[in-house]
Parts: C-alpha cells; structure tokens; sequence
C-alpha cells in the first residue's frame, strides 16, 4: 500500500496499534501466570484490564475516522511478546524470572509509548482533535504502567540478585 498522506499514515498506525493491542490481551494472560511476585501478578492482570480499554478507544478512533479497525500484523509487538515468551521458557529463579518478566514488559510499554505518541501528533495535525484525546489517555495509562513497572523493579531486582 502507497501511503499518499498523513491521514492514511494515522490510519496504518492505529491499525498497527489495534494488531499489536490484541497481541497484548493474549499474552498478558500468560506473563501473569508466570511471575510469582504477588504485586507483579496483579500489574499485569490491571494492564489487562487497562488494554481492553486501549481497544476500546481505538474503536472509538476508528469510528472517528470512519475507517475500518482491521489491518497488518504488527511485526514489532510479535517480537517483543517472542522475546518475553522466550524468557518465560528459561529454567530460572522465581525472582529472577520476574526481573525479567519486567524487562520483557517495558520493551513492550517504550514500544506503546513511542507509537501512541506519533499517532497522537498526527492526530493534532490533521485537526482530529477527539482521536488525539482517546490517544493521549491511552499514552497517559501506557506512561503510569511503565513507572509501576520502574516501582516493582526496584524491589525485585534487588531480590533476583540476592537469589
């Protein structure tokens, strides 16, 4: 597909963004299931939480746009979520295994953060201010999840070394 303009741009990038979304709700699930950490457990199932709501406002953008909420595979979140399997299939500590559970997650959330932000701009440029709303609350909750990520590394990293 010949990208003629920055609104089919948007477009590409919020389908881009619903693929990788979807991704996440399937993969959240699983990296819960691994961690032991109580607190890291719960994080994951509120990001859950939180991404099903991130769908939801894309929806809300794609209706917007009068566009359609289908697209590409996105390669990039496929990758990260192999990387984090990957980790999940180490013989490893407890604590060890949710340090790096952590590290897969952030990957993930400087990759929503960075898309989330490029789309929300051009949604400002092209004056489609309700789509730059519903992405800029979707950056704010990538944001915060990504400092609660920061918070519980503080204490199990400490704890993967002791281990």
């Amino acid at each position: 597909m010949k990208l003629e303009s920055l609104n089919e741009l948007l477009v590409e990038q919020l389908q881009d963004l619903y693929s990788a979304e979807d991704q996440i709700t399937e993969a959240l699930p699983k990296m819960a299931e691994a961690a032991s950490s109580p607190e890291l457990k719960r994080a994951f199932e509120e990001h859950l939480r939180e991404t099903e709501g991130h769908i939801a406002r894309l929806d809300q953008c794609f209706e917007s746009l009068n566009e359609k909420a289908e697209g590409k595979k996105c390669k990039g979140m496929q990758g990260l979520i192999k990387e984090g399997e990957e980790i999940m299939d180490e013989d490893a500590e407890p604590e060890v295994l949710d340090a790096g559970l952590i590290a897969a997650a952030q990957r993930v959330e400087h990759y929503e953060i960075a898309a989330y932000g490029c789309a929300r701009t051009y949604a400002q440029l092209l004056g489609q201010a309700d789509v730059a709303n519903y992405l800029q609350q979707t950056l704010n909750e990538e944001k915060a999840t990504d400092q609660k990520l920061t918070n519980l590394a503080e204490s199990i990293n400490v704890e993967a070394k002791a281990a």
